[in-house]
């Protein structure tokens, strides 16, 4: 199989190493891709919000799947384009992103499926948003009703800095606090037949002890020790298949993956939000720890042949991910720093590049990397993270200390 894989990030590095691990995978090339993607596969100048530029990519390297990493360029369509050429592609139309792409679909669509949620309102102006902060009160919750490459959500008890996020953004969803842990749910799903990954958790704020601003993600590990026995089969039942059905009736059917976010709360499980795309740092760890041949599934859940498919195998132990960001990040990253001791296993790149005058590896963008490491129990994987992590070089970088510390030390607590 020749697979295209499309994107240039933390989430598409991970992606290509399961990819170049499945050995149906005869040639795989990526575009833009990135120093770390470069080392399994090979890479191709593209725009990847450009459908026709993609698709017409895909034909010219003969390629037997695309695989669409982000949302942006789903969003646009890429995904259509690529199959208008007759070739296979894992990642839903536009018109089924929509479910990552406005907030007030996905709401849309979950109140109609009959999903579990928070309740929410749209708003446009000064005067709804006011009316939708005192129906729900602190923490308020505003969410950019687009893609805003998931920093468009702000938590706060600061009315004020709601009433300004609200601002900034003009048309926002803004919807009750759900209480409880987070977690990420991925499912491959080809409309109708649907397979959930393992469940993860990441790390939004930017620094230890949930502090501080959203970010795109901070680290993640994989599996969960504290979730609620039956957990992805509640999902599945109450929230995935009536999703999938509700999309089905409105004659957009959503094949790819379906990203379920998730508060545990007192209720039970309420949806967050939906992406239409993998997660990214969760799929470095949900990936590290998937023995099925990566390639394979795909294939099936872009084809429409996901119910035929075995039964998904999965490695022992866990897996941590902990991000390395560019000073400045999340507000103002700063970039072109040179980086050493990124040539490592277990080393993603998420925002590098090389350096034209002499192909030193630089910083080129916020989350720049993540370390990643397996182990037989999420203390092992965690050491082995942070070992990665130290021995990376990046002037002014961070990360946060404390990813996985809470479900290893068994203090993740589901309110009553």
């Amino acid at each position: 199989m020749r697979v295209l894989l499309v994107g240039g990030g933390g989430r598409e590095h991970a992606l290509a190493l399961g990819l170049a691990g499945d050995p149906s995978v005869e040639a795989l090339i990526a575009a833009p891709g990135n120093p770390g993607v470069a080392a399994v596969a090979g890479l191709r100048e593209v725009s990847p919000s450009d459908p026709a530029a993609v698709a017409a990519l895909a034909v010219e390297v003969g390629a037997d799947l695309v695989v669409i990493g982000p949302e942006a360029p789903l969003v646009a369509g890429v995904a259509d384009a690529v199959r208008a050429k007759g070739i296979p592609a894992f990642g839903p139309s536009a018109e089924a992103a929509r479910l990552e792409g406005s907030k007030t679909f996905a709401k849309d669509v979950m109140t109609a499926a009959g999903v579990p949620t928070a309740r929410a309102f749209t708003c446009t102006d000064d005067e709804s948003v006011g009316r939708a902060l005192d129906e729900f009160g602190a923490p308020y919750v505003v969410k950019n009703d687009g893609l805003a490459a998931g920093k468009g959500v702000v938590v706060t008890d600061d009315r004020r800095i709601a009433e300004e996020h609200a601002r900034e953004c003009g048309r926002v969803v803004i919807e009750e606090y759900l209480s409880g842990p987070e977690v990420s749910l991925f499912v491959v799903t080809d409309g109708e037949a649907a397979l959930p990954l393992l469940p993860a958790q990441d790390f939004k704020r930017v620094g230890d002890g949930d502090t501080g601003p959203n970010t795109g993600g901070m680290g993640a590990y994989a599996p969960l020790p504290w979730a609620p026995a039956g957990l992805v089969d509640e999902v599945m039942r109450d929230v995935v298949h009536p999703t999938l059905a509700e999309m089905r009736r409105r004659g957009t059917p959503f094949a790819g993956l379906l990203y379920v976010g998730l508060a545990i709360t007192p209720a039970g499980p309420r949806v967050i939000e939906f992406n239409a795309r993998f997660g990214d740092p969760e799929t470095q760890v949900v990936l590290a720890l998937l023995e099925t041949p990566l390639a394979g599934l795909l294939h099936a859940a872009a084809t429409g042949t996901l119910a035929g498919h075995p039964p998904l195998r999965w490695r022992d132990g866990a897996a941590v991910t902990v991000v390395v960001a560019a000073e400045g990040y999340p507000a103002a990253p700063r970039t072109g720093d040179v980086i050493t001791g990124a040539d490592r296993p277990g080393v993603i790149h998420a925002g590098t590049a090389r350096r034209a005058s002499d192909g030193a590896l630089v910083s080129a963008g916020g989350r720049v990397l993540c370390g990643t490491a397996t182990g037989p129990d999420l203390a092992a994987a965690r050491d082995a993270a942070y070992a990665l992590v130290r021995g990376i070089d990046l002037a002014g970088s961070h990360h946060r200390t404390d990813i996985a510390a809470a479900a290893i030390d068994g203090t993740v607590t589901i309110p009553d």
